[in-house]
């Protein structure tokens, strides 16, 4: 399965789980279009200064961990 349909299939759970992680991110900081993944890493560091590694774990391991 590929990064961007893991992403697309939980993608309003994930959601969820980042703002109660990182209280300050808005809708347009979440907004996820597919093939957008390197834009929506760069936003989600930005404003809460995470390491790319990191988010990238979080977004992309969710299916792994279930």
């Amino acid at each position: 399965m590929s990064t961007q349909l893991k992403i697309k299939g939980n993608w309003n759970e994930l959601k969820g789980k980042l703002r109660a992680k990182y209280g300050e991110l808005t809708d347009d900081d979440l907004a996820y279009a597919e093939g957008q993944e390197e834009q929506l890493i760069g936003r989600l560091q930005q404003k809460t200064g995470a390491a790319k590694e990191e988010i990238k774990k979080m977004i992309f391991s969710e299916d792994e961990k279930r």
